[in-house]
């Protein structure tokens, strides 16, 4: 009854005593909206304390993530749902709201910001695939499964409902209903007498727009027009028109000499005419066309010998390449040192037993020292050199 009787003291001292006057439960909401934008600082605030929008962008693929507040926020779970729809186990089967746990089990005392971080990382731990459907929000008009409706918080961004009549009726109409009425004309027509033969003819039946351009081009044909009244039939007298009405020859006459279907006749006769000399184009193209296929076939096999020899080619230089690296090179240089260093061994150990002239020591000796030497000292320089270029990234 507080609505109808102003405050009371205490009532009036107690919101008093609340930032701005806010109920605790504002307060939590306050707190949550906080945490959500300490924790992202790119979200984007669509309305305020009601939708806010969340961007990222993973795999080259760019989803905006919405976060839709309730009324009864934080007592009701907040609709987290992606733009565009995705493909992820987090995802509902349509790929537009969000159903992992930590959504569906959202209390008061949930923490909004970790929840949408954890979000993201699971996003990112397993990124998600564009769902294939439309482009258009599926939301946006309907309500989502499993959520509880609301009143509407007269959202700018959303655009508003089509314009319907006033005198419009909406009931459910099953799907044989809809087809035999998209068989039909859309008013009511009397029933035709039957004329024997006549009856038999099939009745043509509006199967495009009306509204739109339509040529004897093989996309569609457009009836002629039959007019309210003929002219002809105004002349004959009662008699007349009881005989022409019982003898099927005579009414059978009356009605070829009508232009519309002479029309008929006319524009049939000029499609099948199109038609044989469009025929005949594509016969005279024939040889042409399989020439052209030839060539293809034989550009193709072409490709394919000319894409084995860049293979191989490849191959071979990658090899050769692999071969004149600084890695490999110092380890050539490596190995070459160490077999001058052998042989310059073997030559002293000769000598020292007496098998070679001083001579021939000295000259052997010092020849095989100096280049295991220069050896040595080469490969130093290029393991400082390879050294040096990996501090920077920059392979040899």
């Amino acid at each position: 009854m507080s609505w109808l009787f102003p405050l009371t003291k205490s009532a009036s001292s107690s919101a008093a005593g609340s930032p701005g006057g806010l109920t605790s439960l504002q307060q939590q909401k306050q707190r949550l909206i906080e945490s959500l934008r300490n924790s992202h600082s790119s979200i984007a605030e669509i309305q305020k304390d009601v939708e806010y929008r969340l961007p990222f962008t993973v795999n080259n693929l760019t989803i905006n993530i919405n976060i839709l507040l309730p009324p009864q926020f934080p007592q009701e779970k907040p609709v987290i749902s992606v733009y565009p729809p995705i493909r992820h186990h987090l995802m509902d089967k349509q790929g537009v709201y969000v159903t992992c746990p930590l959504v569906n089990n959202f209390t008061m005392h949930s923490d909004l910001g970790k929840i949408i971080q954890s979000l993201l990382d699971e996003f990112w731990k397993n990124p998600p695939v564009l769902a294939p459907t439309s482009t258009a929000f599926p939301y946006l008009y309907s309500n989502p499964g499993g959520l509880p409706p609301y009143a509407s918080q007269g959202f700018s961004f959303l655009p508003p409902y089509p314009p319907q009549e006033a005198n419009r009726t909406i009931t459910s109409v099953s799907v044989a209903d809809t087809v035999s009425s998209a068989t039909s004309y859309t008013t009511a027509k009397p029933a035709a007498p039957s004329f024997g033969i006549l009856s038999n003819l099939p009745l043509p039946i509006p199967t495009t727009d009306t509204s739109a351009p339509i040529s004897q081009n093989g996309l569609g044909y457009k009836m002629p027009d039959v007019p309210d009244a003929f002219p002809e039939l105004s002349e004959l007298s009662v008699s007349q028109l009881t005989d022409m009405n019982e003898q099927e020859e005579l009414l059978l006459e009356q009605f070829v000499t009508l232009p519309q279907l002479k029309q008929i006749i006319t524009d049939k006769d000029d499609l099948v005419k199109s038609i044989e000399e469009l025929a005949r184009k594509n016969l005279l193209l024939e040889p042409s066309l399989e020439a052209k296929r030839q060539t293809v076939l034989d550009k193709y096999e072409l490709l394919t010998q000319m894409k084995s020899t860049f293979e191989k080619k490849m191959q071979r230089q990658h090899e050769l390449s692999e071969s004149c690296s600084a890695s490999a090179l110092q380890a050539r240089l490596k190995v070459a040192a160490h077999e001058a260093e052998e042989e310059s061994d073997n030559i002293a150990e000769n000598f020292l037993e007496g098998k070679t002239e001083i001579d021939d020591f000295l000259s052997s000796f010092m020849e095989k020292r100096t280049i295991c030497h220069c050896r040595r000292a080469k490969e130093e320089k290029l393991q400082q050199a390879i050294a040096m270029h990996s501090q920077f990234h920059a392979p040899l």
